[in-house]
């Protein structure tokens, strides 16, 4: 199967995080002209200057809890490209206060904590797709692939701000399909990526001890997943590019997990 995204257009938020400047750079590969944005400006300044090495990117400074910040991203990727082809919504992660201690319960947990993790999850989705989806829904055409977790498959301990979160992106996403393939086009598709466990800079402490050895945690993941292993983040890559093509032109509404087997084993 080829895959051509010659020319297409992305925005991807959370650019500079692990996991959206991995679907950056994969995109860019790949013909690709990519819109990052990221609220940290000189992170944005240099993964846009590392990434424009492969191809096509331009950065923009963006906080996607703000309304204005995202309207005014989209009309500078109109002015510069003239369309929107896909949205990823990278932006998330949890929050260092959000994630519970072993000796801690959820009554010791901050409402603050809980509501930041839940807004930056939540409606850092939300609202991209809002303002990004209406240009798409004006072109009658695009894709948007947002970001779930293993959280909402079954209840994952210590998180509980991320997971709720993370449910709400999930019916958000088969929501929003419903609502562009009925009063706006059925060229316009919405799906989530549910990643299993990877290795990246938010969940280092918890998975890896400082001797390098893996935590009680990281073993207990491993015994959920069948093939043993934690996955690498270039593994979305193909998922991201079969979503954003035309060979996935009747997927929409779907959450789909790439995670080595976790969400669908027993541990049984």
């Amino acid at each position: 199967m080829n895959i051509n995204l010659k020319g297409k257009i992305a925005v991807v938020t959370g650019g500079t995080g692990v996991l959206g400047s991995n679907i950056s750079k994969s995109l860019i590969e790949n013909g690709v002209k990519v819109a990052i944005l990221d609220i940290a400006p000189e992170a944005t300044e240099k993964k846009v200057k590392e990434l424009s090495h492969f191809g096509e990117a331009t950065g923009i400074l963006c906080n996607v809890l703000k309304k204005e910040n995202l309207e005014s991203a989209r009309e500078q990727i109109l002015n510069k490209w003239g369309r929107i082809d896909i949205l990823v919504n990278a932006a998330g992660g949890n929050l260092p206060g959000a994630t519970l201690t072993e000796e801690q319960t959820v009554f010791d947990m901050k409402i603050e904590d809980f509501n930041n993790v839940t807004n930056l999850n939540m409606n850092g989705t939300v609202y991209p797709c809002l303002i990004f989806g209406k240009a798409m829904a004006e072109q009658r055409e695009g894709s948007i692939i947002n970001i779930a977790s293993m959280a909402i498959y079954s209840a994952i301990t210590r998180v509980p701000g991320y997971s709720v979160a993370k449910s709400g992106v999930e019916i958000f996403t088969k929501w929003l399909a419903m609502e562009m393939a009925l009063k706006f086009s059925e060229k316009i598709r919405v799906n989530a990526l549910a990643p299993g466990f990877f290795i990246g800079n938010q969940n280092r402490a918890v998975l890896i001890n400082p001797d390098g050895t893996y935590t009680e945690r990281s073993k207990k993941v491993l015994a959920r997943t069948p093939m043993k292993r934690f996955g690498d983040i270039t593994e979305l890559n193909g998922i991201v590019h079969f979503l954003c093509s035309e060979h996935a032109s009747f997927i929409t509404g779907t959450i789909i997990p790439v995670d080595g087997g976790f969400s669908s084993f027993s541990g049984v």
